[in-house]
């Protein structure tokens, strides 16, 4: 049996570190960032995103705008509504945002309340809906104590009709939100609680517009709008609130021309009629208004206006025998960039709806002609600009959770559905993209078909990136791949490549390119290293790259690739790949030189003022290393060129000067225990020399209050055995752990005798040493690695799993036991349940471990180790042989 090797060393991983701030209840402010776009200063704290939200279903009577300040609490799981709330909190900005005003994380045990009041003047004859455009995870709703309903889901809005619930005056409107993120098991797209590497930070709460609308009892509750361009005819399908009884009728008014339909068309569907149909397309993305209106013995009852585009998407041949994607019956090659939607002060949520259309303009300022939105539904007005500027979309849906279960699986089938329910009728989204890179994947040709059902008129992706390539390297091979869908689709980065030729199906480019270009002073973090598929290069290096990329496009595109896909338009958090950076302020690569490279693909037709971008051009902002050292050493000291060398110092992997700069940095900062500088002392001490660890180890109560849990220890401990244990490697006997204990244990009490057992333990379970590792394991376990955070599920199920194969010490068996329980209880995985049940049987505890054993099978059912090991059990024959 296969099991992850330990590695001696434990790396701690610090996510989600944040200035903790007092929010008492006086005025709002944003909270802390290291960048921020210019539209975070807009952000009006009074009305937030003040522009009406569902621009598809337009109703000229009375509605309001509910973002802006509510109160706020945040409590255990299955706490009652608190008492007291402990401050404000800017709507619709998620709690973990900037722009919320709060920036804190919600754990997996927490729930989050809003609170505000309302005034309403209730009239007879018409309804009150209170509308959430989304809000993560699962809310449950009360208007004056009453609960009036409740939605599971962190990408789709929802409705609810309050009417039965109001009262003349105040209103008092409770929301309570539970979002377990990656803890949970619903859709949680790029969200972690610990974000890092191609992960971003969490999003709770209400991250979307809130608002009231007063409508009459009968009323219009959606369209769905099919464009059907041969026949020049837009098939329209109304839903109302009631079943409609006889007697009423719809009046659809297209420009001059009139149509009236009785309520018997209502179920089978309206067909409007246009004569000469003006087509939409990214060229001239032309759309028409409508007006419909609900008509009974003569009068009004409701009246919307809508719009809609008269397109057509579809897979056939070109006149080499390519199958090729057609739009309007032409061939056309979808160039596209990867967008994933997020901001660095407002996560999910844009600052301003002049924010949410940047992204799209600057996507077709750079010629693309097609975006693919990446593991995250954008609020309706983000597809309004994409409708209104001429935008292909291709919209994933967000991947299920990857700790699938039956809960995951059929709650990433019913976001499916309001997904489509709700996109429906945009002209811009041409494709649905199904499952990602095999995240989360399951019954691909299933729900491939099911999706082609519920939405024949678009193209079904049913697995972007089936399969995977990374440096040339298949590393996700699938031998039933694309059935079903429209297309067959490959990532391979950075470099790009054909997909395979099938049938029937475009043959498309997912995801490739993800060149790093970090951009001193515009980073999320300046302690991660660049990130990027093909290392980090310079600006100038990029612009030479991409150029190369696109000439390889082109080629590939004579032998039948249909898209292609660049990862990304700007950078998210830790990467750094993108055009533009994080803050939309710089592009890497000149916006013309971008667009007429891409013009080798795609003549893009945009020809607008792109001066309202504001962006500038990314020049080789970081001077040569071997420049700045000289500068430091001809006496450069500001703490900036400080912290900026010290991080240049390690990317050139020159530690000792590292050592000196992080030293004379920490001499000059006036507030050492900021997050930031924090962080920089995790990341650049070595060993118990270095400034940063007498700040960690003097200060070590207040940084844990700061980071959490026993953040500050764990790094002590670190440092303890890097500086006295590391450096003999695998070769340490009994005389040297003696000569430790004496230089360290004397020096630093507990910590100094932590790191010693820790490190023992590690060893003998590296270097197979199991007297050693009987000796010690019980005392470490038992007086510090139970208690210790940072010693997670994987590694204890990793020296219990030890423990079993190796050790025949009932003592050392016991401890590994306990071990192996709590790292199946935080972790559903199969061969920590086998772990535990193999060492109940070691144990002798045989009926127990069958029980066990049945359990792991129950959740791998296929797995033919599992169903050995159990065959042995019952056999009653060693399981550890």
């Amino acid at each position: 049996m296969i099991r992850i090797s330990i590695h001696f060393i434990i790396g701690i991983l610090l996510l989600g570190i944040h200035d903790l701030k007092a929010q008492g209840k006086g005025k709002w402010q944003i909270q802390a960032t290291s960048i921020q776009t210019r539209w975070a200063s807009d952000v009006n704290p009074d009305c937030p995103l003040p522009e009406y939200p569902r621009p598809q279903l337009v109703r000229n009577t009375k509605w309001e705008n509910l973002n802006g300040l509510w109160n706020y609490a945040i409590t255990s799981r299955d706490s009652a509504r608190p008492v007291r709330y402990i401050g404000q909190i800017l709507v619709p900005y998620p709690l973990e945002s900037a722009l919320s005003g709060v920036k804190r994380r919600l754990s997996a045990d927490e729930s989050l309340w809003y609170q505000r009041n309302i005034r309403l003047d209730p009239k007879g004859g018409v309804r009150t809906l209170l509308h959430f455009g989304a809000v993560d995870w699962r809310a449950t709703v009360w208007v004056n104590g009453k609960e009036v309903g409740s939605h599971t889901g962190g990408y789709t809005e929802f409705t609810l009709d309050i009417t039965s619930a109001i009262k003349n005056g105040n209103n008092d409107l409770v929301v309570k939100v539970y979002d377990p993120t990656d803890q949970g098991y619903g859709p949680h797209g790029k969200q972690l609680l610990n974000p890092s590497s191609i992960y971003y930070t969490a999003n709770s709460g209400i991250w979307q517009t809130v608002w009231l609308e007063i409508v009459p009892e009968v009323f219009i509750t959606s369209l769905a709008m099919t464009p059907d361009i041969d026949s020049a005819v837009l098939k329209l399908n109304v839903k109302t609130n009631i079943d409609i009884p006889m007697g009423y009728s719809i009046q659809a008014r297209v420009g001059n021309v009139q149509s009236d339909f009785s309520t018997s068309n209502l179920s089978d569907g309206l067909n409007i009629r246009l004569g000469n149909a003006h087509l939409w397309s990214p060229e001239d993305p032309y759309l028409y208004s409508m007006n419909l209106k609900l008509i009974h013995n003569d009068k009004v009852i409701d009246s919307i206006d809508t719009y809609f585009g008269m397109r057509k998407i579809e897979i056939r041949k070109d006149e080499k025998g390519y199958d090729r994607i057609f739009l309007n019956n032409k061939y056309t090659y979808n160039l596209g960039i990867l967008d994933q939607g997020y901001w660095p002060e407002g996560l999910y949520t844009s600052p301003t709806d002049e924010a949410l259309m940047f992204d799209i303009k600057a996507s077709k300022a750079m010629g693309f002609n097609t975006i693919r939105k990446h593991m995250k539904i954008e609020p309706a007005r983000w597809y309004f600009h994409a409708d209104r500027l001429g935008m292909l979309v291709w919209q994933d849906f967000v991947s299920p959770n990857q700790k699938l279960g039956n809960e995951a699986k059929s709650f990433f089938e019913t976001q499916i559905d309001e997904t489509i329910n709700q996109l429906y009728s945009h002209p811009c989204i041409t494709t649905w993209i199904i499952f990602n890179e095999k995240w989360g994947q399951y019954d691909q040709q299933r729900i491939t078909e099911k999706v082609k059902k519920l939405d024949p008129s678009r193209l079904v992706n049913g697995h972007s990136g089936e399969l995977l390539y990374v440096d040339d390297q298949l590393r996700s091979p699938s031998p039933n791949a694309y059935i079903s869908s429209d297309m067959t689709d490959v990532h391979s980065y950075p470099i790009p490549r054909n997909a395979l030729p099938m049938p029937g199906k475009a043959r498309v480019l997912g995801e490739f390119g993800g060149i790093g270009v970090p951009v001193e002073d515009h980073l999320w973090d300046d302690l991660v290293a660049g990130w990027g598929y093909d290392g980090v290069v310079q600006p100038e290096v990029m612009k030479s790259k991409y150029r190369n990329m696109v000439d390889s496009i082109n080629s590939l595109k004579q032998e039948g690739l249909s898209a292609s896909i660049y990862t990304q338009l700007t950078d998210v958090e830790s990467e750094q790949n993108g055009l533009i950076t994080y803050d939309r302020a710089l592009i890497k690569v000149p916006l013309p030189i971008v667009k007429k490279i891409n013009e080798k693909i795609w003549p893009s037709t945009w020809n607008r003022d792109v001066n309202d971008l504001k962006l500038e051009v990314a020049e080789q902002v970081v001077m040569r290393y071997s420049d700045r050292i000289k500068e430091y050493r001809a006496g450069r000291n500001d703490s900036t060129f400080l912290r900026n060398l010290t991080i240049m110092a390690n990317a050139n992997k020159d530690y000792e000067m590292v050592r000196m700069l992080m030293n004379d940095y920490l001499h000059k900062v006036e507030q050492p225990l900021s997050s930031s500088n924090l962080k920089y002392i995790l990341k650049f001490v070595q060993t118990d020399t270095d400034y940063g660890f007498e700040i960690l180890l003097k200060n070590r109560r207040k940084i844990n209050i700061l980071l959490g849990a026993d953040v500050a220890d764990s790094y002590i401990v670190k440092v303890l055995s890097r500086t006295y244990i590391d450096s003999f490697n695998s070769n340490i006997d009994s005389l040297k752990w003696s000569f430790i204990e004496k230089k360290v244990i004397p020096k630093y009490g507990v910590f100094g005798e932590e790191a010693i057992l820790q490190s023992k333990v590690l060893y003998a379970v590296n270097n197979q040493d199991v007297k050693l590792f009987d000796e010690v394991v019980d005392g470490w376990y038992k007086n510090y690695g139970r208690e210790r955070s940072w010693i997670g599920p994987t590694l204890l199920n990793n020296i219990a799993w030890f423990a079993f194969e190796r050790s025949s010490n009932n003592n050392s068996l016991k401890t590994a036991l306990q071990m192996s329980k709590i790292s199946m209880e935080k972790v559903k995985d199969a061969y920590f349940v086998d772990t535990y049940a193999n060492l109940l049987f070691k144990l002798g505890l045989k009926d127990q471990a069958i029980e066990w054993e049945r359990k792991a099978i129950d959740i791998e059912p296929n797995d033919d180790v599992l169903k050995t090991t159990l065959d042995k059990m019952e056999s009653n024959k060693p399981t550890w042989k």
